[in-house]
């Protein structure tokens, strides 16, 4: 309860006496034998004073209040008072200026260059959150040599987002050396059961990891992992990070934490260095996590646990059925896997063919010079058919006016080199399979063999997708309006007999 004295100043200081103002705000900025500590208080009471001019009550406004309490009240008001403490030299004024202005939708107006000016001078008085926050308003970019400055001293003075700032920039140039120095520290403390944040704040046991904490432990095991760097990390206290990353969710660390349960590498290569025993329960866990998160290493490496003979569970559709998975999301390896799979077994299904060639063109577009022999084998090209040579242009236009299926049908045998048989009865409403065209025609031409003709180029899509959709609303058969197969040759004949056989033999492979 205030005493007779502190009632006085009360009295006084409703009343509008400066003086009064000052010294209750006093009171509340330090506390007394009857009024409380609170700095809300004496921010309003100090405040009122200094708006009749009082200087001392800017002095202490700029030296005790932090800028937690000021956002609270009339910034505009406030910023004079902080900006005449800061022309007095004090710089923690200099700080909680540039924290009101900078926060203003306008980003500070005119008041903006003084703010800047304490900033830096609140940051060279060796103020953390003054040099991060240059960091982030003061013109200098983290990566420029000034901005790198300013991020090292925040973070060497203990401000948490500045370090993980610096261990992201770091991470992004490739200073693997660099990162490691700084995070190691930062790893070994959260690993621990009660460790410390990057801040140095006390963390209770079993506290959730932020997500920034979980990156920094599984790049330093990453690093450490790796083995390029030296260091000092024993088995155990990298098997900590990948744990305590894994749990907070992140993939690489899952992924890398099942293939050492596994004993394996990527490519489902049992380690050198595998010493322990291999636990695939753990493994499959890990894995599926890492997998449910868009790794594709993490279905492919799954598939080889599943082929494994000393695996209880051993499941060649389990192993599939995974494979398929990576090579869905792009994993090479899985897709040249799951093409010979689909060569091989062709006679199990008519489309297996189709398949196989859609997975090995996925594998051959990332570079496999396998995935390509494999190609050649399954969709080898024809023998080249002479109709690009033997229509010119002229002929090709006059053809199109009168014969138009005709001609479309000659402009998709010079794209694929069809023979005249497969030119003339092929059924452009069941062939186009989207990648490969499914050269069929068995039904119609007893002689013929099923194939494939593989679409590789962007102009041969195109070229097929405007043919399809000449025919797509035609019945392509021999009751259709083309006509029978000789009616097709005839009218063949008719339009262009350079492309008939001759006495001598056949011009076109027949």
């Amino acid at each position: 309860m205030a005493n007779r004295e502190e009632l006085g100043i009360i009295r006084g200081a409703r009343t509008g006496d400066r003086h009064s103002q000052l010294a209750l705000g006093k009171l509340y900025l330090f506390g007394s034998a009857g009024l409380p500590k609170s700095l809300p208080t004496a921010l309003h009471w100090l405040q009122r004073a200094a708006q009749q001019n009082c200087a001392e009550s800017c002095l202490l406004i700029g030296e005790h209040i932090p800028y937690d309490v000021a956002q609270h009240g009339p910034a505009a008001e406030l910023a004079l008072s902080y900006e005449r403490a800061y022309d007095a030299g004090v710089a923690q004024a200099g700080l909680v200026l540039a924290q009101l202005t900078l926060a203003r939708g306008d980003g500070g107006g005119a008041l903006r260059p003084k703010a800047l000016r304490g900033l830096e001078a609140a940051a060279r008085a060796g103020l953390a959150d003054a040099q991060w926050l240059l960091v982030q308003h003061g013109g200098a970019a983290p990566s420029a040599p000034d901005g790198k400055a300013w991020l090292a001293r925040a973070a060497d003075n203990g401000v948490s987002a500045a370090l993980y700032a610096m261990l992201g920039q770091a991470w992004d140039e490739g200073e693997r050396e660099q990162f490691l120095r700084r995070a190691l520290p930062v790893a070994r403390l959260l690993a621990q059961d009660a460790g410390e944040g990057a801040d140095g704040a006390k963390r209770p046991a079993g506290a959730a990891l932020t997500a920034q904490e979980v990156l920094l432990l599984s790049r330093c095991a990453q690093i450490v992992g790796a083995g390029d760097l030296a260091h000092d990390v024993d088995a155990a206290q990298l098997s900590r990070f990948y744990e305590l990353a894994a749990e907070g969710g992140d993939r690489s660390a899952q992924l890398a934490l099942g293939l050492w349960f596994a004993r394996m590498d990527v490519r489902g290569a049992r380690t050198q260095a595998s010493a322990g025993v291999v636990n695939f329960k753990r493994a499959i866990r890990w894995l599926t996590q890492a997998g449910e998160q868009g790794l594709a290493e993490a279905w492919f490496a799954l598939s080889r646990i599943y082929t494994k003979p000393e695996f209880s569970q051993r499941s060649v559709a389990e192993a599939q059925s995974y494979l398929e998975r990576a090579a869905d999301m792009g994993h090479g390896a899985a897709q040249l896997e799951c093409g010979i799979h689909a060569w091989r077994t062709r006679r199990d299904g008519e489309n297996h063919d189709v398949r196989a060639a859609y997975w090995l063109m996925k594998a051959a577009a990332q570079g496999s010079a396998e995935a390509e022999a494999a190609l050649e084998k399954i969709a080898p090209g024809a023998e080249a058919a002479l109709w690009r040579g033997a229509i010119a242009p002229l002929q090709a236009l006059e053809l199109a006016a009168s014969q138009p299926l005709l001609a479309a049908r000659l402009e998709l045998a010079g794209i694929f080199d069809l023979s005249r048989p497969e030119a003339l009865l092929l059924d452009l409403n069941t062939a186009d399979a989207g990648h490969c065209l499914v050269i069929d025609i068995r039904a119609s031409y007893g002689r013929s063999k099923r194939r494939l003709a593989l679409v590789r180029t962007a102009a041969q899509r195109q070229a097929l997708d405007r043919i399809v959709r000449l025919f797509e609303r035609l019945d392509c058969g021999l009751g259709g309006p083309e006509g029978n197969y000789r009616q097709r040759l005839y009218r063949l004949k008719t339009y262009l007999p350079e492309l008939m056989p001759d006495a001598a033999g056949a011009l076109l492979p027949a």
